[in-house]
């Protein structure tokens, strides 16, 4: 298993220094932004897709400084109501398709997206109840008429490009935690007519599961039997027990609230001590998991380097490395 590092953070800089900060700090992988909502911070994709130059020019910084490209992040929401803001979004989706084989990775990662809840919408509709039955309507409505059919086609177009989609599952969107994953992924691929193993799965990010009161521990053990755990980001969140306890954690406060939200992004080791992560890592390992964590850091309270470093310096002890020589009783 490697250490890597979700690179949106790094927006305004050069990839050639990001690369060589990488290294000094001894990550092992980078995933790389290409569009949708953590933008293009290093290069426009479509320019890269049409420039073998450019292409190796980006293979060439990584491979200099030791770093494999572990995947293509793209997070947006291609069944936006909006269809400017849709168009948009899956041009970008489907330039990261086509662009991860050429740099070097088959993992695109990105969300479900969330439709309106009917034709005449212009906005998002997230639901998260059954009752009153107008929602149940609207699920009806997204998953049959939009969320199947659109990821469906997007399962042939990576088919055709061997290359794997890895939701995040994000509350606000239609995969919110690993039951939606699930079913989303099988009632795509059925619709699809693919065959074989399947290219829809998930990017675990233990972050937005513990505010939703969801065990990561044990949904990386569902969704790898499931044989859809293709990614993992390694952020951690805060939660704060006395604001829980009187109002939840759905809590829609701006993120920059520190002192009023029920729960905030940390640095991993700062939310959950090892008594999580290194559970954690073992589980990802015994389903098979043996690709990259990749670090996101959004914690308010530390700043890029700092949050970084001290995520990098806490998970390389939990980290499980396969052993050269199995040992006699494996």
């Amino acid at each position: 298993m490697k250490l890597g590092v979700m690179a949106a953070l790094f927006a305004g800089r050069k990839l050639e220094d990001v690369a060589q900060y990488c290294a000094e700090i001894r990550l092992d992988a980078i995933e790389l932004p290409v569009g949708a909502y953590p933008g293009k911070p290093f290069f426009d994709p479509a320019a890269v897709l049409a420039s073998k130059k450019e292409q190796d020019r980006i293979k060439g910084i990584l491979k200099d400084h030791g770093l494999t490209l572990s995947g293509l992040a793209v997070h947006g929401n291609p069944v936006h109501p909006d269809k400017r803001h849709a168009a948009k979004d899956h041009t970008d989706f489907v330039n990261a398709v086509k662009l991860a084989p050429v740099l070097g990775t088959d993992v695109v990662i990105t969300f479900s997206g969330c439709p309106g809840g009917s034709k005449a919408d212009k906005m998002p509709n997230w639901v998260t109840c059954a009752w009153p039955p107008d929602y149940l309507a609207i699920l009806d409505y997204q998953w049959r008429q939009v969320l199947v059919p659109y990821w469906s086609a997007q399962a042939r177009l990576c088919a055709k490009h061997g290359v794997k989609v890895a939701w995040e599952a994000h509350p606000g969107f239609c995969v919110y935690n690993p039951d939606t994953l699930i079913r989303l992924s099988a009632a795509a691929m059925k619709a699809s007519g693919l065959k074989g193993k399947p290219i829809l799965g998930a990017n675990l990010d233990p972050s937005h599961f513990f505010w939703q009161g969801i065990d990561p521990i044990e949904s990386a053990r569902v969704l790898g039997e499931a044989g859809l755990l293709f990614y993992c980001h390694a952020k951690d969140t805060g939660l704060h027990l006395h604001k829980g306890r009187i109002n939840g954690y759905n809590d829609a406060r701006p993120y920059g609230d520190l002192n009023n939200r029920a729960w905030n992004f940390r640095t991993c080791g700062y939310g959950h001590g090892h008594e999580f992560w290194k559970p954690f890592i073992s589980m990802l390992r015994r389903q098979g998991y043996d690709h990259v964590l990749s670090i996101e850091h959004e914690d308010a309270l530390m700043s890029v380097e700092e949050g970084l470093e001290r995520a990098a310096a806490f998970l390389s002890e939990a980290i499980i490395v396969e052993p050269a020589v199995k040992p006699w009783w494996c």
